[in-house]
């Protein structure tokens, strides 16, 4: 996984309290913050930023309080451990987690914190594509994890793009609450697979107790 860097962090607007893990750096050609998420990673803002990541076999659920002026992302590989371990975080408010169970929960609950009710969050979903070929189809899997988790929670989903053999490119303004996918090339689904593989190896080998579309 390539190292993180806060270069910049000086000269950017400061995150909100447990998010200073999370990459943000200000895009030189348009002036905007990018907020940029690795697998287990999520990120609530209530600033004018834009949260990127690429998934593959990943989803990534948009959530936000339109009223309020509050939104993040989050990026899961896997929607709870093996076995029997539960997903777990460290700190008061928690680190990123790796498993969308928590996950899902972490990103929910941050944003209420800042007030309102679940009536008031309006849910995306993306990702899910079929690209470790070797595998269980372990995007469709993590699709129905979402779906049954919003459904027991009351969330109604209002836009997604999920599923398909090709990964994405995804970024979320949560201030506008719009989000641009691009589906990437064979060539980047590739490489794509590829680190999502190791990955997954990772998580087994330390568990834890193309178009523009706009949506």
């Amino acid at each position: 996984m390539p190292l993180r860097s806060n270069e910049d962090a000086a000269a950017l607007p400061t995150a909100l309290s447990g998010f200073d893990h999370v990459r943000r750096y200000r895009d030189p050609s348009k002036g905007v913050i990018i907020a940029k998420l690795l697998p287990g990673d999520y990120y609530v803002t209530c600033q004018d930023e834009v949260l990127d990541t690429v998934l593959g076999s990943c989803v990534s659920a948009c959530i936000r309080n339109p009223r309020l002026g509050i939104g993040g992302m989050n990026h899961f590989m896997l929607p709870r451990p093996s076995g029997d371990g539960a997903d777990s975080w460290e700190g008061t408010l928690g680190r990123a987690t790796r498993y969308g169970s928590a996950s899902m929960e972490q990103l929910i609950n941050r944003i209420l914190g800042s007030g309102g009710t679940r009536n008031d969050l309006e849910v995306k979903i993306f990702g899910g594509a079929r690209v470790l070929a070797a595998m269980t189809d372990v995007g469709q899997h993590n699709v129905r994890f979402v779906h049954d988790f919003l459904n027991q929670e009351g969330l109604k989903v209002v836009a997604e793009d999920v599923g398909s053999n090709t990964p994405r490119h995804v970024q979320y303004f949560p201030q506008s609450g719009r989000v641009r996918v691009r589906h990437l090339n064979p060539t980047q689904t590739a490489n794509i697979a590829s680190r999502e593989q190791t990955y997954l190896k990772g998580l087994d080998a330390k568990p834890v107790a193309g178009t523009i579309d706009l949506f």
